[in-house]
């Protein structure tokens, strides 16, 4: 049999499987309701509002930039999953510009006390947006020094832990019975930064010319239905820099407007947005609510699209890994350089080397490299996760992808803001995602060891295997 011929069977079984498991539970008498709901997915969503009630200052674009109102709320919303077996995962969206390890750990300490959730079994994930609140110590010396704001963030921070812990339990505590299905939309208003001047790019598209570089468009799609076909959760990725907007309002940018689309379409309906690999993808052009409303419903209609499409059944089997990948540094500063750049022109440069030496000044010392989050999730022999921590560029996703075969998923902005991560190739094209930039981040470095690649695609590799068995 041919290897078409495989697939296709194979993609015929399990939509009959799955046919099966509905008409069972549909139709069959309540007292055999429950035989046939082990043998399913159980599934709950639960969600929180996330838009601050005091002045936090909007995360990103390196200065100070006070909240004045809001387009639309901000979200926080979880999907947590059970397999047949009892093996759970839960997979955590929001609208943050950045969750930072200080606040992240606080949450899976939390997560495994309260409910004995592991490290594998957690994605924390973000979609990056421009238009969100700072939180913790992310981009810390993006901004001017302010006690006020200083005390407003670490408030915020410690509330925004309680609301995900809170609403992870909520999910948990909604856990019923589910159908899981995959599918694949399409979008293409990302454009690669490093090789499209942004000014250029109307131009570009107006005369109908091929725009340059490496781009995802794939839009990845995940769909969670009740046994009587009620659409409980959508989940969808693309990768996309969410900064078509750079004032002053709350707002979720194109993937809040995405999600608002889908919610008035499918009503009852949960949907929530991953950042795929977007880290040198930008939305071009930009900066008017216009074009953010319009990227928005590009979006929403490449998961409709999907949606219409037949879509594969994911069976209720569920494996989770995860694991820390130390990536080094090329060289850490010395106390030589910190001293020459604390009167540096680049007021987030010299920010940086003030606080590094403060550290160095208390006897602190530092490590030669950085934790680096790495996961790998396998539902059924459907669908493989990868989330990979901070502003992953587009190769990783591309790379993998072609790895790891169809129902590939490869989600950046994952469990921690650390700073950009390039691939070799972008490595050593150098440019503002891969050269030396990383004290933009607070990293005790300019730059990463030009193996980061290597180190992470090795570590990926491995975590697919152990959810393969």
């Amino acid at each position: 049999m041919s290897r078409s011929h495989r697939a296709r069977s194979h993609r015929i079984g399990h939509f009959l499987f799955c046919l099966a498991i509905y008409c069972s539970v549909a139709l069959c008498p309540f007292h055999s309701f429950a035989a046939a709901a082990e043998k399913m997915w159980k599934a709950g969503v639960a969600r929180a509002v996330i838009t601050p009630e005091k002045a936090v200052w909007l995360a990103g674009y390196g200065t100070r930039r006070v909240p004045d109102g809001k387009l639309h709320d901000l979200w926080m919303k979880a999907l947590a999953l059970e397999d047949a077996e009892g093996n759970r995962a839960v997979l955590i969206t929001s609208d943050f510009q950045g969750v930072p390890k200080v606040m992240s750990d606080r949450v899976f300490e939390q997560l495994q006390k309260k409910y004995g959730l592991k490290r594998e079994q957690v994605m924390l994930t973000f979609s990056h947006n421009h238009c969100g609140p700072r939180l913790g110590d992310d981009l810390i010396d993006y901004y001017p020094v302010d006690a006020d704001q200083v005390k407003l963030v670490n408030e915020y921070t410690s509330h925004m832990v309680s609301e995900c812990v809170a609403m992870v339990g909520k999910s948990l505590s909604n856990l019923r019975p589910a159908l899981l299905f995959q599918g694949e939309g399409k979008a293409t208003f990302a454009v690669n930064r490093r090789n499209n001047k942004e000014s250029e790019v109307p131009g570009i598209i107006a005369r109908g010319e091929k725009l340059k570089g490496p781009v995802d468009h794939a839009v990845p799609v995940l769909k969670v239905t009740r046994p009587d076909g009620k659409i409980e959760a959508i989940l969808f990725g693309y990768a996309c820099h969410p900064t078509t907007l750079s004032f002053l309002k709350w707002c979720g940018d194109y993937p809040g407007f995405a999600q608002i689309n889908l919610e008035k379409e499918f009503p009852g309906a949960t949907a929530m947005f991953v950042n795929t690999c977007g880290g040198d993808q930008n939305p071009l052009p930009r900066r008017k609510v216009e074009l953010c409303e319009k990227y928005g419903k590009m979006l929403a209609d490449g998961v409709k699209q999907a949606l219409k499409k037949p879509l594969q059944p994911i069976s209720p089997k569920l494996r989770t890994a995860f694991q820390y990948v130390d990536l080094s540094y090329l060289k850490v500063v010395q106390r030589e350089e910190l001293e020459r750049l604390v009167n540096d022109k680049n007021p987030i440069r010299a920010r940086w080397a003030t606080r590094m030496l403060g550290k160095l000044d208390r006897g602190e010392t530092f490590s030669p490299s950085y934790p680096y989050p790495v996961h790998a999730w396998r539902l059924g022999n459907e669908m493989l996760v990868i989330g990979m921590g901070a502003e992953t560029v587009v190769d990783f996703a591309i790379r993998f992808k072609k790895e790891f075969g169809p129902g590939t998923w490869v989600c950046g902005y994952t469990d921690d803001m650390i700073s950009y991560i390039p691939s070799r190739r972008v490595w050593g094209e150098g440019g503002y995602e891969g050269g030396s930039f990383l004290y933009e981040y607070g990293r005790p470095a300019f730059r990463w060891a030009g193996d980061i690649e290597d180190r992470i695609a090795e570590t990926v590799h491995h975590l697919v295997k152990q959810v393969q068995k």
